[in-house]
């Protein structure tokens, strides 16, 4: 958890949002370092612009952070936090901590 947290961390400062952290998207080599992956829907994030808008079609469902379900339009690295803590919660319980297949607003 502490290296993906640093990876996210360093992502982060560098002005980068994942925005699809899920396991599928968290690789382990053979000598346990963490890699994240899949950066296709990642975006630069400008944080002294806030009329910015980003697509609210992003993260897989079970991951989305509130600001996605409301379909807010600006956020910022907050949601690959709560995604973390989606997929964090996931390996305590070891199960998907809010699974849907429908989104309904």
């Amino acid at each position: 958890m502490l290296q993906i947290l640093k990876g996210i961390e360093y992502l982060h400062e560098n002005h980068i949002i994942h925005r699809d952290i899920k396991g599928a998207n968290i690789l382990i080599d053979k000598t346990g370092k963490i890699k994240i992956a899949d950066f296709g829907l990642a975006w630069v994030i400008y944080p002294d612009i806030k009329w910015l808008n980003y697509t609210y079609k992003v993260v897989t469902l079970w991951y989305w952070a509130p600001e996605l379900l409301l379909g807010l339009w600006n956020y910022d690295a907050w949601i690959d936090i709560w995604s973390l803590g989606c997929l964090f919660a996931e390996l305590f319980i070891g199960k998907t901590l809010f699974p849907g297949d429908i989104e309904e607003r």
